[in-house]
């Protein structure tokens, strides 16, 4: 219910920014442009931070389980 929320809460924030763009004329169409385009160029970075951070976790399991692996061979 909480995401249904954030998505009803983001609905309307998308309504009032394009109803400034209709407004402002000619510069709303900018600056809608330019904040949309932040916020992706955000939401870009931090999906690439997190899939950089979940193969940096799988690495790291995948060499504790070689050195597992190794150390039960040699025993």
């Amino acid at each position: 219910m909480k995401t249904f929320f954030y998505f009803l809460l983001f609905l309307v924030l998308a309504v009032v920014v394009i109803l400034l763009a209709v407004l402002l004329g000619d510069q709303g169409a900018w600056y809608f442009a330019w904040l949309i385009g932040t916020a992706m160029i955000v939401l870009v970075a931090a999906a690439g931070a997190a899939l950089l951070d979940t193969q940096e976790e799988h690495a790291a399991a995948a060499q504790r389980a070689s050195t597992d692996a190794r150390a039960d061979r040699m025993a």
